[in-house]
């Protein structure tokens, strides 16, 4: 009985405390109303944007590289909205051996030959009903290990597209493992269970040409094996692929795996062998819609509808806050930006049924057009959490993206910083330790968000929370 009145006292006077704080909005104790502090919000501040293409530079025409990417887009994806997406593979075909290749004796047939692409994350499109078809054909110019290649280099016009080397038709099954025949030397077959992977018959009649009929020569070392056979071409075929489509994302540097077996007088053998992959790089073709050729023919004014985000390097917006300094000359000139939270909301029902970017990034660029991190995403000591909490993720409850620019906005309104341009754009999930702040071609999704439209309730806002020191 007695811890039942002690609680019911402490009840009572918790409910005394909270009733007397009439302004939820005050920070201090309010003792003297001369020196309070006031937190004020304004969700009203004018922000322009427009939506641009996501390449590296100012110049449109800019690119960005595609060589050795950790995932590589493969994909064939028509977006009603956006419109249509293409990502082509380039890679270098290598020997087993780096030092040369000598051929086993006796006498060889092949089995089978498959080209191996393992599924990584970030698949986007229609899982459901579209059904794929890849091709693959043979390059009539290496891919060089030298060089650095970019999106826009056209891998589709050295393509020797009058021989097939080898074609699957399949579905997205990008998290689902398969199990294969393991070829073991002097053994029975075993079955064993692999990762999630796009398995393409590949010509017997090519890898006998390539290899096991090669001259010596060409197998004695690996940059003459590479001059004579280039390297690979993968692309989905655009008539055989139905439906949406989509975008995978593979590990391009696997293999070309060779079965085959040997006879030697009467011993009968089954064995394996690999022409790894190398130097992969990507092809991107965006064809925007219309609608997305009148946003980005629409340079001057802000986006007052739409707002369009598209992955591998397709499509950002440029966002900035013209009249900041005037809520100084309005409001006074001693303020305290205590947060400033950036918010975008996608169109309601454009996640349907293709969902929304998981994941956006804020950058800006300096005097040399560089992109280069806001100081709520470094080491700023005003970067309240740093990374942790500086935003970006696609939120599902909410429905969209927050970003927290405190000490960017601050900055920005006591011009301590000229903005040269500030970017949203589509970026990968993987990295979780700092802020990716340059175009990728490793993320496929996109989103579609309200642009300013003072009527809509979903329209982008800058929420600022500020404290006025009255002196």
């Amino acid at each position: 009985m007695k811890f039942f009145r002690l609680d019911l006292l402490t009840l009572l006077i918790s409910l005394f405390i909270f009733n007397s704080c009439k302004n939820k909005d005050t920070i201090g104790l309010g003792l003297n109303p001369g020196t309070q502090l006031s937190g004020n919000l304004i969700d009203t501040a004018t922000i322009v944007v427009n939506t641009m293409s996501d390449q590296a530079g100012p110049d449109p025409k800019d690119s960005i590289i595609t060589s050795g990417l950790t995932k590589t887009p493969l994909g064939l994806f028509t977006d009603p909205a956006l419109g249509t997406t293409q990502s082509n593979i380039a890679v270098l075909l290598n020997l087993p051996g780096s030092a040369g290749f000598t051929l086993p004796t006796g006498q060889i047939t092949i089995d089978s030959a498959v080209l191996v692409l393992k599924y990584l994350d970030g698949f986007y499109g229609d899982s459901v009903s579209s059904k794929y078809k890849v091709n693959v054909y043979q390059l009539k110019s290496r891919v060089s290990g030298n060089k650095n290649y970019t999106n826009r280099t056209n891998w589709d016009s050295v393509a020797n597209k009058s021989v097939l080397l080898g074609t699957r038709t399949f579905f997205s099954r990008t998290h689902d493992s398969i199990r294969i025949n393991s070829i073991i030397t002097g053994g029975p077959d075993s079955l064993i269970k692999v990762v999630p992977q796009l398995r393409i018959p590949i010509s017997k009649d090519f890898i006998n040409t390539v290899l096991f009929n090669a001259s010596s020569s060409q197998l004695a070392s690996n940059t003459v094996f590479n001059n004579n056979v280039k390297g690979l071409y993968i692309t989905l075929d655009k008539s055989g692929t139905t439906g949406a489509g989509g975008t995978f994302m593979v590990n391009a540097a696997d293999s070309l795996q060779i079965y085959y077996k040997t006879v030697n007088g009467t011993t009968i053998d089954t064995t394996s062998t690999a022409l790894n992959l190398s130097n992969a790089t990507a092809q991107i073709i965006h064809t925007p819609s219309s609608a997305v050729t009148t946003e980005l023919n629409n340079t001057t004014n802000g986006s007052r509808d739409l707002i369009y985000f598209q992955g591998l390097a397709g499509l950002k917006a440029k966002i900035s806050f013209p009249y900041l300094k005037n809520i100084i000359k309005t409001v006074g000139s001693n303020i305290v930006i205590n947060r400033a939270e950036l918010v975008i909301t996608p169109v309601p029902g454009s996640n349907i049924p293709f969902k929304a970017q998981p994941k956006l990034t804020m950058y800006r660029w300096d005097l040399a057009h560089q992109p280069g991190e806001l100081q709520d995403a470094s080491a700023d000591p005003r970067a309240a959490g740093g990374v942790s909490v500086f935003g970006g993720f696609y939120n599902s409850t909410l429905k969209n993206y927050h970003f927290v620019i405190t000490a960017y906005i601050q900055d920005l309104m006591n011009g301590k910083t000229v903005d040269y341009g500030t970017f949203l754009a589509p970026v990968d999930t993987t990295n979780t330790t700092t802020v990716d702040i340059a175009p990728t071609v490793q993320t496929a999704g996109r989103t579609i968000a309200v642009g300013t439209d003072k009527n809509s309730p979903y329209r982008i806002r800058l929420n600022i929370i500020y404290t006025k020191i009255n002196q």
